[in-house]
């Protein structure tokens, strides 16, 4: 089987990294930036490279795309007509809605785009960062659709498992994009808030514990990427972030009116549900 990645940065180049790790040797790449093709080839992550991939397209029997959002739809745009005819086509993109319904009116007939998206990553961006672990243990997301092959949706699945992902779920783009916008985008969003709302010139790293670094890890963030993330999935965010308000109200009244028996209560519920999770 040969393989396309389509954007050697964090996500692809794990994804390159992975896929070689588990013994797929057809593995190709396409990136806008020569250098990172020269760098992927000789650490010996990718058989070759170009930053067009008209040639590696026509015959690639699956391509994996991770690039920006934005810049999907115009990849298969310039690209539709070099697709093998029966490849399998995945994106590895944090928002659905944005670009899904697009693409399935200019996708041919002849290739299947099963829509996913990995539920890892790194804080940084560039091949540099990629790790051939970061996969281990972690969910993938799948997007339902009436379209795709069911041995088509079998030979992705078996290659996510094959590279450490240990759990999928096949949901609605609509839901995805619903759930993602709390279980990532708000995190990352109240990662940055908590970081910005520091006073300035104060030593604040000889002061911090794990909670602190764990909860602002993220905040070293790839500002170009997230901020498609964010205004792509508005909508959704922003009710993330007011039902967030809302709870963090709760607990400021409770400090404000010196209530315990609602602060602790409120510990109590949290407690609760993250040893459910």
């Amino acid at each position: 089987m040969k393989i396309a990645i389509v954007g050697l940065g964090v996500i692809g180049g794990s994804f390159a990294m992975a896929l070689k790790k588990a013994g797929y040797d057809e593995v190709y790449g396409i990136d806008i930036d020569e250098s990172t093709i020269t760098k992927a080839k000789s650490i010996g992550i990718i058989k070759d490279g170009c930053t067009k991939g008209n040639e590696i397209l026509k015959e690639a029997d699956l391509v994996i795309i991770s690039i920006y959002p934005k810049l999907i739809k115009k990849f298969i745009l310039e690209n539709k007509l070099n697709f093998k005819k029966g490849a399998v086509i995945t994106d590895t993109t944090g928002i659905k809605g944005l670009f899904i319904k697009e693409i399935l009116e200019i996708l041919p007939n002849s290739v299947d785009f099963i829509f996913g998206h990995p539920m890892a990553g790194r804080e940084k961006k560039g091949l540099d960062f990629a790790s051939n672990e970061v996969f281990n243990g972690a969910n993938y997301i799948l997007i339902n659709s009436e379209f795709n092959k069911v041995e088509n949706i079998e030979l992705l699945e078996s290659i996510i498992y094959s590279i450490g992902f240990s759990k999928i779920r096949k949901v609605s783009a609509d839901f995805h994009d619903e759930i993602i916008s709390y279980t990532s985008q708000l995190p990352h969003a109240l990662a940055v808030a908590l970081i910005n709302s520091d006073e300035n010139n104060r030593a604040t790293g000889d002061f911090i514990g794990d909670s602190y670094r764990e909860l602002t890890r993220i905040a070293n963030i790839n500002d170009e990427l997230w901020c498609e993330l964010f205004i792509g999935n508005k909508k959704n965010l922003l009710k993330s972030i007011d039902d967030f308000t809302i709870e963090l109200n709760k607990i400021k009244k409770s400090i404000e009116s010196e209530d315990s028996n609602e602060l602790i209560e409120l510990f109590r519920q949290s407690s609760s549900r993250r040893q459910k999770l």
